[in-house]
């Protein structure tokens, strides 16, 4: 892996135009292991002109011709699973544990699941009383945009180029410049699945640099983009003057609901792994943790009790729990949102600051101690703002009607845990939560054809089934008089 992280563009991988280099380092050492290629305009302009000359030919391959070269790439993926898996926990900090059991598997699973998509999207038909039909065309884009984050690299790259690449259309990409060594390699066998050239190119850099040149590209119909609120915003903001189509899915301050009639212990392991898997990085961890009055102090001291046993160490170590986060001024970011919650009034129940691994490797890592705080209300900065790191709150309610006012206290609207035995309750409290997502008794339980997204600050449009792919299509109806 000690490697140059080059571009692929049309067909070939490439350093980048102007020259430039960015250190690829890896946050459990704090050590540059690589280069990455710092892309520019320039770059983007020699990856849209060979996606537009790609387009008329793979557009023109049939849905089973598709589907057929997106299973061979989830063959390699599958073949090289396990040196996936290390290259995402080294580039990451997140434990190799859990990349493989997570983060490889599903992006197979995302390549495996719409290339079956090409064959089964089909379009539509209406009869009118005359004999008049009409039918409703899903025709590809052409040259789209396709900008992932760093916190489920793999995972979530392939998450947006797969629909893209199975309806149609071509595509360039541009993974998080932080986390970019396992978009790199599946690129590097684009060719040996079959893909022909200038259907997936890959450009590595900052956003500023590459990421803008892409959103503001002519010939880029249209931006599927994950990451941050802010960026998100910028993103529409130089979009919509150019009417592209945005599918924005950003953060999120999402909520654990516990109810005193809850399966108490399934509700406290899962509280615990919804706050602080992937170190607390992922937009649908349950960072404000709202328990019902009577039942507080015992879940409390249960979660404190299980949080303050998670292992922290070397991502490498298959009995870690937790690695480090994913480099040092997102370290310095967490951290200082520890300091603003303790100038808050907030208590420290467990953690709080960094955490010193022993092994002399880990030295210059960027680790956090897991760190669960109470005594903030729904007003303060910590309960308001997306830390995305292992920092969670928790909160006391008297009843429903508390409890759903707290839920809906954010400018975000992602997604909610709700934990009861009560059905009727369940299902009137899920329907009165404003976000896009809501897991009753359970967390991160996910069926790829349900809508993925969510409301207000938390994103525009929805991923996931037959919403990717008609994202990444545009209707066209023709009427027919009989």
């Amino acid at each position: 892996m000690e490697q140059d992280i080059l571009n692929l563009i049309n067909g070939a991988l490439v350093p980048a135009q102007g020259g430039g280099w960015l250190d690829n380092v890896e946050p459990a050492t704090g050590a540059t292991y690589s280069r990455i290629a710092r892309s520019g305009p320039e770059d983007v302009e020699a990856a849209v002109s060979a996606a537009r000359k790609a387009f008329p030919e793979w557009r023109a391959w049939s849905p089973a011709d598709r589907r057929a070269v997106l299973m061979k790439l989830a063959d390699k993926v599958a073949e090289n699973a396990a040196m996936l898996a290390e290259a995402e926990s080294k580039d990451n900090g997140k434990p190799v544990s859990v990349a493989a059991a997570v983060d490889i598997p599903r992006a197979e699973h995302n390549l495996r699941f719409y290339a079956s998509a090409a064959e089964q999207f089909s379009s539509e038909s209406h009869t009118m009383g005359d004999g008049t039909v009409n039918y409703t065309l899903r025709k590809p884009l052409g040259v789209v945009g396709c900008i992932s984050p760093w916190n489920l690299p793999l995972y979530l790259f392939t998450w947006k180029i797969a629909p893209a690449l199975a309806s149609g259309n071509c595509v360039v990409a541009k993974p998080s410049e932080v986390t970019p060594m396992t978009a790199y390699l599946l690129g590097s066998w684009a060719k040996e699945a079959g893909l022909p050239d200038g259907v997936l190119n890959i450009l590595h850099g900052l956003g500023p640099e590459v990421g803008q040149a892409m959103v503001e590209h002519h010939y880029v119909r249209a931006i599927s983009f994950t990451g941050g609120t802010a960026t998100g915003a910028a993103i529409s903001a130089l979009a919509a003057p150019k009417f592209k189509k945005l599918s924005l899915e950003l953060g999120g301050k999402n909520a654990t609901v516990v109810f005193d009639d809850c399966d108490f212990d399934e509700a406290v392991s899962t509280a615990v792994r919804a706050a602080f898997s992937n170190q607390g990085q992922i937009c649908l961890c349950g960072s404000r943790i709202l328990v019902q009055e009577g039942l507080y102090d015992r879940f409390r001291d249960a979660m404190v009790a299980k949080v303050s046993k998670l292992r922290i160490g070397d991502p490498m170590d298959p009995a870690t729990k937790m690695g480090a986060v994913v480099s040092r001024g997102h370290r310095d970011k967490v951290l200082a949102a520890i300091d603003t919650a303790r100038g808050e009034g907030g208590r420290i129940l467990c953690g709080g600051g960094r955490h010193q691994p022993g092994e002399p490797r880990l030295k210059g890592g960027y680790f956090v101690q897991p760190t669960l705080i109470e005594g903030l209300d729904h007003r303060c900065v910590t309960n308001r703002e997306e830390i995305f790191g292992p920092v969670a709150t928790l909160q006391p309610f008297k009843d429903e009607q508390e409890a759903l006012g707290l839920v809906n206290a954010t400018k975000y609207g992602l997604s909610a845990s709700v934990w009861t035995q009560d059905l009727k309750r369940a299902h009137r409290f899920a329907a009165g939560i404003d976000t896009g997502m809501v897991w009753l008794n359970c967390w991160l339980v996910r069926d790829l054809r349900t809508p993925f997204g969510g409301t207000r600050h938390s994103g525009v449009g929805r991923e996931g089934g037959y919403n990717s792919m008609k994202f990444f299509t545009e209707p066209q109806n023709v009427c027919v008089k009989l």
